[in-house]
């Protein structure tokens, strides 16, 4: 059974599908110094049937590094049609390389892969993210390569994230109402189960906007 905030955000989403912007959404995370950090991602869907946000992201970006030492992430996203914004805490979990591809998380980091575009592969075989950009030339060569396919091997860098919610804010600002869900959590799966939602329930509370 789907948790009620999750029914809410599928409906947001498909009241404002026609803007492209609205899969987009903000998230702020902890760098190791303590100091914050937030940038835009693309959702990615949820993961398999569970109340996981998805989204992917490089190996090399200063986003694992936070999510290494400090799990904890938040997402901030607006929906203009309907302007409502959803705040949404949670742990986030980094699928890598080193997750077997055998394995379920490692088949779903495949099947994003997969459903990639050729441009959003091709992203994924630039330099390192963040460091100088080289002469003209060697410019041009570095970011010109032809784009994997979606049935080439995944690349290396290529890694699918997904966020454990925990607690989510609905705030609509047409209507000046807003809620929050709160969740009360059994014990996730493990080994070849993990990223597997145990039964879970949520608080929803009316709060004042």
């Amino acid at each position: 059974m789907s948790s009620p905030w999750k029914l809410l955000l599928q409906q947001s989403l498909r009241r404002n599908e026609r803007l492209r912007h609205s899969k987009y959404f903000q998230i702020a995370t902890v760098r190791p110094d303590g100091r914050p950090a937030n940038r835009s991602v693309v959702y990615r869907g949820f993961l398999w049937d569970t109340d996981h946000i998805t989204f992917v992201t490089d190996a090399r970006s200063n986003k694992t590094t936070d999510l290494s030492s400090n799990p904890w992430a938040e997402i901030a996203w607006y929906f203009p049609e309907t302007r409502e914004q959803y705040r949404i805490l949670g742990k986030v979990t980094v699928i890598t390389k080193h997750t077997p591809a055998e394995e379920k998380l490692g088949r779903a980091r495949t099947g994003a892969w997969r459903a990639m575009s050729d441009p959003g592969r091709q992203q994924f075989t630039w330099p390192f993210p963040g460091l100088p950009r080289a002469t003209d030339e060697e410019d041009e060569a570095a970011f010109k390569n032809a784009p994997p396919s979606k049935d080439d091997p995944v690349a290396d860098p290529f890694c699918l994230c997904f966020i454990q919610v925990e607690e989510v804010d609905l705030l609509n600002l047409k209507s000046n109402e807003r809620k929050k869900f709160v969740v009360t959590r059994g014990n996730e799966e493990s080994g070849d189960n993990r990223g597997i939602q145990a039964a879970v329930e949520w608080i929803e509370s009316d709060v004042n906007p």
